[in-house]
């Protein structure tokens, strides 16, 4: 029986990676996987899924106004599709994902984050949490040592943003994964200065 799968993490926590080992692990055993990423993840090109350690591979583009189910009918044979960045896909590719596990049967697994750099919930990545069949923690680690769960944006300051659109690309050079507290004492001492 196949599976909606959910697998997130904050920035840095090795997502893509993820994502392309397990994509190499199914062909390994002959399997065809339908990679994908949505049209708004275009910092390594718009159809490439690169990961920090260097594995990178091409992957197909969604954009909002696809339909998967649609797409789905024109790739042939796919016995699993692995889907990065899935906090940036609409609610509706969300539902379209799990009408293809449930009516196809085919495993869908989602790579994300959970949330932005104010912690709060992207649409793709709330709409996994209501209707995965499984859920995953990626973890990794803040500066302090503590599990990171805060994606915090940092200017070109140095210091770290509070305010702006939820969405904005970047790697190491924007983000940091941070522990709540650490996040929280870090804000609260800019503001006093």
């Amino acid at each position: 029986m196949a599976k909606l799968y959910f697998k997130y993490g904050a920035m840095g926590s090795s997502k893509s990676a993820n994502a392309l080992i397990t994509k190499f692990n199914y062909e390994e055993r002959g399997m065809r996987v339908w990679l994908l990423k949505p049209s708004t993840d275009d910092r390594d090109g718009r159809a490439c899924i690169r990961s920090r350690i260097g594995l990178w591979a091409e992957a197909d583009v969604i954009t909002p106004q696809d339909d998967v189910c649609a797409l789905l009918e024109r790739q042939g044979k796919v016995d699993v599709i692995i889907a990065d960045e899935c906090q940036f896909f609409t609610a509706a590719h969300i539902d379209q994902f799990r009408r293809i596990v449930n009516e196809k049967n085919i495993p869908v697994l989602c790579f994300g984050l959970r949330t932005d750099f104010l912690t709060h919930m992207f649409p793709g990545s709330a709409r996994l949490f209501e209707v995965a069949d499984s859920i995953t923690e990626i973890k990794t680690i803040c500066s302090c040592g503590a599990k990171a769960i805060v994606n915090a944006r940092i200017g070109p300051d140095g210091r770290i943003v509070t305010e702006g659109a939820q969405v904005f690309l970047g790697g190491n050079e924007s983000y940091v994964a941070m522990c709540h507290k650490c996040w929280s004492e870090a804000i609260r001492r800019q503001n006093e200065s």
